[in-house]
């Protein structure tokens, strides 16, 4: 784990249970409101790393990748926590179409896969994510873009000072 500069912080986990575990504390970090992009490659651990976030807001069932449904809303939790993923979104228009400014109310936890691809419809999210595969592990890179993304950036280091002791 290296923390470089402000507004950014760079963390390698070992194994998927590592990519899930992080996500939990990245949840516990969040306040409702908080809005996620989440880049990488195919199979490089988004929908894991949106797994770990669901497991820590609450939800205990599965967490599959709504590749063909754009969204899927977790709205039992104490946080409601939205999921997109636009793998297979065909035009940016079509988020118009699907009300996609409702779900940014300020409410949710709102994670988006592949968010280059809703264009301008998407607003501008708290925080960034890139995940790169690194053998069997991931390297992490988040970004803040608010404030609000800079208070979770705050709470992962803490939370990663604790158990680096």
């Amino acid at each position: 784990m290296s923390a470089d500069g402000h507004g950014e912080l760079r963390v390698a986990l070992s194994t998927e249970e590592a990519v899930v575990a992080f996500g939990a504390d990245l949840a516990r970090v969040m306040s409702p409101g908080t809005t996620l992009y989440l880049h990488g490659e195919l199979g490089a651990g988004k929908t894991t790393l949106t797994r770990g976030i669901a497991r820590g807001l609450g939800h205990r069932g599965a967490v599959k990748s709504p590749t063909y449904t754009l969204v899927e809303p977790y709205l039992d939790l104490p946080t409601p926590l939205y999921h997109f993923d636009l793998y297979r979104l065909g035009d940016p228009e079509e988020l118009e179409y699907l009300g996609i400014r409702d779900y940014f109310d300020g409410g949710a936890v709102v994670v988006v896969e592949w968010p280059e691809r809703g264009g301008e419809f998407l607003p501008q999210p708290d925080m960034e994510i890139r995940l790169m595969v690194d053998g069997a592990g991931r390297d992490l890179q988040l970004v803040a873009h608010s404030d609000t993304g800079e208070a979770c950036l705050a709470g992962l280091r803490a939370v990663l000072r604790e158990g680096a002791t």
